[in-house]
């Protein structure tokens, strides 16, 4: 597997499989939305074959998470994981006003760093 070396480190590389999902989430979320979020984060970082998580929030209230796996099985462990459907069947009739859910895998890696001397 070619691998690079990413933002702090990570090790992202060629064969891994990333989950993209993107959601707006419904008015009145605001409290219990941080604390589901922050636990399946959690969840998946200790998951098996976990590579990276990472969450941006745009201007117009669309969120973008970036869910890294080493595998399709271990994202499908992950998927399949009772917590996160049970999140899952949470945030569909709870937090989410829609959201959408992409899977890919990584067919190229680079990585390049500005050397600050």
């Amino acid at each position: 597997m070619n691998g690079a070396a990413g933002p702090a480190g990570r090790s992202f590389g060629q064969g891994q499989v990333v989950t993209v999902f993107r959601s707006r989430r419904r008015a009145g979320s605001e409290d219990a939305y941080p604390v589901l979020a922050e636990e399946m984060e959690a969840a998946a970082r200790s998951a098996p074959g976990f590579v990276d998580f990472k969450t941006f929030a745009a201007e117009d209230g669309e969120r973008v998470s970036l869910i890294t796996f080493a595998s399709l099985e271990d994202q499908r462990n992950w998927r399949d994981d009772p917590r996160h459907r049970a999140a899952q069947h949470r945030g569909r009739h709870e937090l989410y006003s829609e959201y959408s859910v992409q899977v890919g895998e990584c067919l190229h890696v680079s990585h390049w760093e500005r050397d600050e001397q």
